[in-house]
């Protein structure tokens, strides 16, 4: 089978699902490739993307081992029509427990036929200076991996033929999925005093949890933890203060230092 298209879809507020994918896309040496990024608060209200002819690249980051729930009801705005994909999920340094299998089920209920899947590591959202969680990542390293994992991809693909039977791609996973813990209501918080009303934050923000007039306000509700304002406030005036959240960083810091490598499945 000949592909020479790609389409890059993806949810990554702090851009190191797309790296990842980028990573991919330069390995599998497609003539054209399409980015579909899914992370833009409007995208929830896109049109429906069919796919035709091309390969899909789909990528996620791991929350607590499952799915960011923007993921799940963004995906859904596409239609695989049957195209052959590759899904990858990434995630902290700690586990990612059910994503990966979850992402290949929700490519199957989409209409795509995953032929490999993959587990990178990115830096954890709650990463800081003063407590690095997998920082920097993915690295050179985990780019040159990404590089050949694309290269096997495309070996796999020509090796494919229209008529195969393809059997579902089997990765490591558990169905039921495990329930994640309830998280507490909170965000991150501006320190005024630092704040220059730039809206970036608002701007980065996947939910729009962000609203900004005289002051900068954040809907707790539905802000999903992924610290991308606080990751590209330009002045550091966006950091998260919650104790709890705090203690969970501590925990991932102590425990999570052990560096894990990429893992793939074709």
């Amino acid at each position: 089978m000949d592909i020479g298209a790609l389409k890059l879809i993806y949810f990554s507020p702090t851009q190191t699902t797309k790296k990842v994918l980028e990573g991919i896309a330069q390995g599998f040496q497609a003539s054209t490739v399409e980015h579909v990024d899914l992370t833009p608060h409007d995208s929830s209200m896109r049109e429906i993307v069919e796919m035709h002819d091309e390969l899909a690249i789909i990528g996620s980051p791991v929350y607590i081992g499952r799915l960011p729930a923007d993921t799940i009801s963004r995906l859904r705005r596409i239609k695989g029509n049957d195209t052959p994909a590759a899904v990858v999920v990434v995630y902290g340094n700690r586990e990612y427990e059910d994503a990966l299998l979850e992402l290949r089920d929700l490519a199957l209920e989409a209409g795509f036929k995953p032929v490999a899947a993959g587990a990178f590591i990115g830096e954890h959202s709650l990463s800081t200076s003063a407590m690095p969680i997998a920082a920097g990542r993915p690295d050179a390293e985990d780019l040159i991996k990404a590089k050949e994992f694309g290269k096997m991809i495309r070996e796999k693909i020509k090796a494919m033929q229209p008529s195969d039977e393809t059997l579902p791609l089997q990765v490591p996973g558990g169905f039921p999925y495990r329930e994640p813990p309830p998280l507490p209501k909170v965000s991150p918080v501006t320190q005024e005093t630092a704040c220059t009303k730039c809206k970036k934050c608002a701007s980065v923000c996947p939910t729009g949890a962000i609203t900004i007039e005289d002051m900068v306000v954040t809907d707790q509700s539905v802000c999903i933890r992924c610290c991308a304002c606080v990751k590209n406030c330009p002045t550091g005036a966006r950091t998260m203060e919650d104790s709890r959240i705090l203690h969970k960083a501590e925990q991932l810091f102590m425990n999570c230092r052990k560096r894990k490598e990429p893992e793939t499945y074709l």
